[in-house]
């Protein structure tokens, strides 16, 4: 037997939540691998269709897990808001880009200062995309401050790009606020050692 009901809450860290059934009742805790159809990460408030099985312990756990699709939708509402929040953000890379080339053209930065920005960016793509398949598949997980030091040494363009074209670690405010400050004092820190104030790349092996 199906019953609907909506996400009523989800950690997407561990890759589990739970579900209101519509008729009422007890909530139902429900585990990623147990959506048949991977669209998406699960969303609060999200409608679904499930069915319920019991665990080793006794307890009530969903399978079969479905979302329910609006019968109709505008183009507006099917654009995700992560995504959307992910493609300004890359706006950040240009611009960066820009600043990079206007302080490169200054102050004579090393070249192998951009070569150690493009290293680093390949290694956090890599982090992002080892930790959301480690999530799907219950595995071994990315420390949070891992990903946001890879950031803040200079890996946060490949971390945006990962964060819009993998979805991951996009829609959680408490992460993005903590990433955006590690690119903040990155950028700071690249301008700063730039300087003729400090010029500090010479120092570099």
């Amino acid at each position: 037997m199906r019953f609907e009901g909506h996400i009523k809450s989800w950690t997407d860290d561990r890759g589990f939540g739970f579900i209101e059934p519509t008729q009422g009742g007890q909530e139902i805790f429900v585990h990623i691998k147990a959506f048949t159809a991977r669209t998406g990460r699960p969303q609060v408030n999200q409608p679904v269709s499930f069915e319920v099985e019991l665990n080793h312990e006794g307890k009530k756990r969903a399978k079969n897990v479905e979302f329910i699709k609006p019968a109709r939708t505008t183009s507006r509402s099917r654009i995700n808001p992560a995504t959307q929040w992910g493609t300004a953000s890359l706006l950040a890379i240009p611009s960066f880009a820009a600043l990079y080339l206007l302080v490169a053209i200054l102050w004579k930065v090393p070249n192998k200062v951009a070569l150690g920005y493009l290293l680093v960016s390949l290694l956090c793509f890599a982090a992002y995309y080892l930790d959301k398949s480690a999530a799907a598949s219950d595995g071994w997980r990315t420390k949070e401050s891992t990903l946001l030091l890879f950031g803040l040494l200079g890996g946060w363009p490949g971390a945006i790009v990962a964060q819009q074209f993998l979805r991951h670690k996009s829609t959680k405010a408490s992460f993005r606020s903590a990433f955006w400050g590690t690119v903040v004092v990155n950028v700071a820190a690249f301008v700063a050692l730039s300087s003729p104030f400090v010029s500090a790349w010479h120092l570099l092996p």
